[in-house]
């Protein structure tokens, strides 16, 4: 019988691209606002371009928070520092439009009985649906094009950071694509890295150092080939990049920041809300039980999803998908889910963990699949009830 083969794709962004600019102002705005306030109601979105930065949303807190200033020093910590860049830390002009959050949204979200409220209890910030996956390709039990990915612009970044490749500067992407073979990962077809550089240097050895010592490095090499195709800086230019080159938005970068396309995403960003938005926390769930599943070994692939009602408490759904790799049905996995967590918004932030300045953590090379106490959602601490719950 012949394997079924196919190759999927996944991209990864470094911090320097506008995208990533506005995510991590929009996070360094939450964790100011959480570090003073735990109980602070955040919705920061912010926009980049050219030597501009708009910074707006909705925010009620008791913090007190210097808008221009946390911008100005995410961009400096970013990177954009340097004599002839246009979008430069200490030159951006920076235009804040916060205002309160809608009362109407705060008495859904409170724990308080009003007018046409259901319960008395905390509600979701707002209606829609969340995806948790986890597999297990990875030792982060992640799949493997977005990790990989991830990898690569991390490694950029880190070199770039410690000075040793003046020529490498902020703007970056990465793309990898994984051959399968029946459902496994079993090598690397293609590698795409597009990193932005200054005027001087040329594009061999760019080439050179993007794949002896970054990709090289980083990913396995039992998964390399004289059969991998390296496409480096494939325009052959890349001088002019992050919001000088192209406008950044908060929230454009999800599949970089979930599963890479692997597994669903119900369409809500991250960066900037607090965890009383069931966009972020919820999602945050899902990863948890989802990790949880596979690390028990009740399956090789899991997907949840669940879905709210603005204001109302409980998920109006919650579904499994082990696509076929579950030790027992999925009926008997979701009532085991059911079981041992609480998808409650409320107690989805206390279970987590969830009112604390962690998010700039987050922002960059992935939401999921980071080694980092602080991201309670990568623990596999409910292995043991789970497998109990299902009388293994």
């Amino acid at each position: 019988m012949s394997k079924k083969r196919f190759i999927f794709s996944s991209e990864s962004v470094g911090e320097g691209h506008p995208d990533k600019v506005c995510d991590s102002i929009s996070d360094a705005v939450l964790d100011a606002c959480l570090a003073q306030d735990k109980f602070s109601r955040v919705a920061c979105e912010c926009y980049a371009k050219s030597n501009v930065v708009i910074v707006g949303g909705e925010i009620t807190t008791r913090a007190k928070v210097d808008y221009v200033g946390i911008a100005r020093e995410t961009i400096r910590r970013i990177g954009y520092v340097h004599d002839d860049d246009v979008f430069h830390a200490d030159r951006v002009f920076v235009q804040v439009l916060i205002t309160q959050q809608s009362p109407d949204i705060a008495q859904g979200v409170d724990a308080r009985r009003a007018k046409g409220k259901k319960t008395a209890k905390q509600g979701a910030g707002d209606q829609g649906l969340m995806f948790g996956y986890a597999c297990n390709e990875t030792p982060e039990l992640m799949p493997a094009p977005i990790m990989f990915a991830h990898r690569l612009g991390r490694a950029l970044t880190e070199i770039r950071k410690s000075g040793k490749v003046p020529w490498l500067r902020p703007d970056a992407k990465s793309q990898v694509s994984v051959l399968y073979e029946d459902g496994r990962p079993v090598a690397i077809t293609n590698v795409v890295i597009s990193t932005q550089h200054t005027p001087d240097v040329d594009h061999d050895e760019i080439e050179k150092f993007c794949i002896e010592k970054i990709i090289k490095r980083v990913l396995p090499l039992d998964m390399l080939s004289d059969r991998t195709e390296y496409l480096i800086n494939p325009t052959g230019r890349f001088v002019i990049g992050g919001p000088q080159g192209d406008t950044g938005l908060t929230g454009r970068k999800i599949i970089v920041d979930t599963y890479g396309g692997m597994g669903r995403h119900g369409g809500g960003a991250f960066s900037g809300k607090d965890p009383t938005k069931v966009d972020r926390s919820a999602a945050y769930m899902g990863r948890w039980v989802a990790k949880n599943v596979v690390a028990a070994g009740l399956a090789a692939r899991c997907e949840l999803q669940f879905a709210y009602a603005i204001g109302h408490p409980k998920p109006v759904s919650v579904s499994v998908d082990t696509f076929g790799t579950g030790l027992v049905p999925d009926d008997d996995i979701a009532r085991a889910i059911n079981r041992v967590f609480s998808f409650e918004p409320a107690d989805i932030i206390e279970q987590l963990d969830l009112r604390r300045p962690i998010y700039s953590k987050t922002t960059n090379y992935g939401h999921f699949g980071k080694d980092d106490p602080d991201l309670t959602w990568e623990r596999t601490d409910k292995v043991s009830e789970l497998k109990r719950a299902l009388g293994i």
